[in-house]
Order: structure tokens, then C-alpha cells, then sequence
């Protein structure tokens, strides 16, 4: 006989940056940062993030579209690829991720899409530590996560091959 369970997660969702601490302050005001630097001339929805590795420095990344959209990037991509570029072999803590449209304003918080989920879900799984999400529009209230778990329950991993 078939059993259903349900999957419950918990997030935190403070009313603003300023509820939170010094160091994801200076996170999510990096990802605003990368936000503003973003290239995104198709669809005028700008994101950026930022990612803090375990030696306290600040990876920033945001989207980068093409004419051909499959060609472009999300913003956690370019920023998690890059810090596994540059530090192949250091544990990521966390990453703030902000986003902003051109034409009306943004809120209310984003997450990040289903592929950059998995790609965080990877780094998380390499480092057999969560990476702690947080996540905004242009203002107002931000999303806390422990874990990208919380946004890709029941996630695939290499440990399936």
C-alpha cells in the first residue's frame, strides 16, 4: 500500500536588510552591487548575487543574456562556477541573491530558478555542508534558507550514477 508523507521546510523571512546581520549585510549589499552591473538588455530583469566563501571573501556574479537565451546565465551560476573556478576546494557558506526589473518594481522576494538550484544543490553535496540562501527583489522583505534543500526537496546527486 502506497504511504504519503509530506516534506515541510522552514525558512526565516526578515522585513528588510537592515534585520539582518553585519556579515549577510554586507552579502546581499554585494549582490545588490552585481545586480546593477548586470547584462541583461532582453528581458530588463536584472540579478545579482554574492557568495561568501569560508575564508570570508566575496564572490559576486549576475545574469549575462545573449540574443540566443539558451547562451546567457543566472546570476547564482556565474557566481558559484566562478568561486569553484578560483577556489576549487574551498567551502562556500553562504549566497545572497537580489533582483530588479527595469520597467516596474520587484518587491517581493526571488528565488533562484530550478537550474541554479541544482547547481547550488552540487556545490552543497561536494562540500557535505548546506550553503545558507538568502533572497530578495529590489527591496522589502529577504528570504532566509539553511539549505538549498529547502527550495529542491528531493534533489538529484552523483551519488545516483
Amino acid at each position: 500500500m502506497a504511504e504519503r508523507k509530506k516534506i515541510n521546510i522552514e525558512v526565516t523571512v526578515h522585513e528588510n536588510v537592515e534585520e539582518l546581520n553585519e556579515s549577510f549585510k554586507t552579502l546581499m549589499s554585494s549582490a545588490i552591487n552585481a545586480r546593477k552591473k548586470a547584462y541583461a538588455p532582453y528581458s530588463k530583469f536584472s540579478v545579482g548575487a554574492a557568495v561568501l566563501m569560508e575564508n570570508n571573501e566575496i564572490i559576486e556574479g549576475n545574469n549575462q543574456e545573449n540574443a540566443c537565451y539558451p547562451a546567457g546565465l543566472c546570476a547564482e551560476r556565474v557566481a558559484i562556477f566562478y568561486a569553484g573556478a578560483k577556489y576549487p576546494e574551498m567551502r562556500i557558506r553562504a549566497m545572497a541573491i537580489s533582483a530588479a526589473a527595469l520597467d516596474h518594481g520587484v518587491n517581493e522576494p526571488v528565488a533562484p530558478c530550478g537550474s541554479c538550484r541544482q547547481a547550488i544543490s552540487e556545490y552543497e553535496f561536494k562540500q557535505s555542508e548546506p550553503i545558507k540562501l538568502l533572497f530578495m527583489g529590489e527591496t522589502g522583505k529577504v528570504i532566509m534558507c539553511n539549505s538549498v534543500a529547502d527550495l529542491l526537496p528531493l534533489g538529484f546527486n552523483s551519488s545516483y550514477l
